[in-house]
């Protein structure tokens, strides 16, 4: 059983930055490709970014691409999210999740239904 523990979240100026950090426990982090999405308040959760279980692979939201970077560190068994030039509409609840990939190192996956281990979230608040 793989558990995620994110941290990182705060409140932010626009334009300002944040690091959100996923460490996990109880799994190989190699072997799993990991996503964060977020929720903001009465909207459903959305994809932000994801990470090939090799790093090879990324892909981004449209509303985040260019100003989000993640990346992953097996050694450390934690994934990041660095958020750059932070926007109101950035606000909500940020999750990360992980997948199990047996053979696909460069995979990707975007849905949260490809996920099947969440973290608790933490709260990111862009003040505009």
């Amino acid at each position: 059983q793989v558990q995620l523990v994110e941290s990182g979240g705060g409140l932010v100026q626009a334009g300002g930055s944040l690091r959100l950090s996923c460490a996990a426990s109880g799994g190989t982090l190699s072997m799993y490709a990991m996503a964060w999405f977020r929720q903001a308040p009465g909207k459903e959760r959305e994809f932000v970014a994801t990470i090939s279980r090799g790093g090879e692979g990324t892909s981004y939201a449209d509303s985040v691409k260019g100003r989000f970077t993640i990346s992953r560190d097996n050694a450390k068994s934690t994934i990041y999210l660095q958020m750059n030039s932070l926007k109101a509409e950035d606000t909500g609840v940020y999750y990360c999740a992980v997948r199990l990939v047996a053979y696909c190192k460069s995979c990707t996956y975007r849905r949260p239904n490809d996920y099947g281990f969440w973290g608790q979230g933490t709260q990111v608040t862009v003040s505009s």
